[in-house]
């Protein structure tokens, strides 16, 4: 028998074993009394960090939004109110982890200017921040992998937690000692958060003891990249970082959508 699942499909419908009224949350939530913002934002958080809980113990496709909510002592509806399903539950953890990897490289921000330092420092941050997570990712990566799927990294439904994302690499760059020419500083901050998806991936396969192979891929892709970086001052190689963001804006699936076309003139 094949596990349950509970595929949100269009926002607010339901899972195969939810109630009718949870396709309707605001009709279902009717007769609760309404939450502060400060009670409402601990509900959230509370569903968010009750589904990820779950998701580890359980696994993702074989966790309800009805168990998720029973867990948290919520209704379904209460639980849909917040969150329209599973992958929404899901978009709420990649912004969580935005944030808390960009409060957490302050640090070195603030402390490095070698752009070798400041990249491997933000690389390793977001290891250490993943950590607990890893068999979880494991778990959702085949829905995440799939470039229609809203857990896609490309998706328009992870655009928020991959802005932060590429904002994050735009200030390594900023403050980095490192001069960058001006018609590249749009360019690379996007590069290297694709190389950062690159290391996510291998992250994800990753059997070794405390991910020991990640965490070195991560100094020499960091090492790699501040050596491109510093060759682009050359304006011969310019064309090339150009034609390579090309390449991955109009083959990688999702990158179309989810970043600006450089060939697309603007008036």
């Amino acid at each position: 028998m094949p596990a349950p699942t509970d595929s949100p499909g269009p926002i607010g419908s339901s899972g195969p074993d939810e109630p009718a009224a949870a396709s309707e949350p605001s009709k279902s939530l009717g007769k609760e009394t309404p939450k502060s913002p400060a009670k409402s934002e601990q509900t959230r958080a509370l569903i968010l960090e009750t589904a990820m809980r779950l998701f580890q113990e359980r696994g993702y496709d074989k966790t309800t939004m009805r168990a998720i909510a029973q867990e948290a002592g919520v209704s379904v509806g209460n639980a849909y109110y917040y969150f329209a399903g599973k992958e929404h539950l899901i978009q709420g953890f990649y912004d969580r982890i935005a944030a808390e990897h960009r409060e957490a490289v302050r640090d070195v921000l603030d402390r490095e200017t070698d752009l070798e330092a400041r990249l491997g420092g933000v690389l390793r941050v977001w290891l250490d921040i993943a950590t607990p997570y890893h068999e979880f990712a494991v778990q959702f990566f085949k829905n995440a992998a799939d470039p229609d799927s809203p857990l896609s990294p490309f998706s328009p439904e992870s655009e928020h937690a991959r802005l932060e994302a590429i904002s994050v690499h735009k200030e390594v760059l900023a403050g980095a000692k490192t001069k960058v020419p001006e018609e590249l500083r749009e360019v690379l901050p996007e590069l290297m958060w694709l190389s950062q998806m690159g290391l996510v991936l291998y992250w994800v396969f990753d059997r070794t003891e405390s991910r020991e192979r990640s965490y070195r891929l991560a100094e020499r892709g960091a090492r790699l990249t501040s050596r491109g970086v510093s060759l682009s001052r050359f304006r011969l190689l310019r064309p090339l970082v150009h034609e390579v963001h090309e390449l991955f804006t109009d083959f990688l699936p999702g990158m179309t959508k989810a970043l600006p076309d450089p060939a697309k003139k603007t008036e």
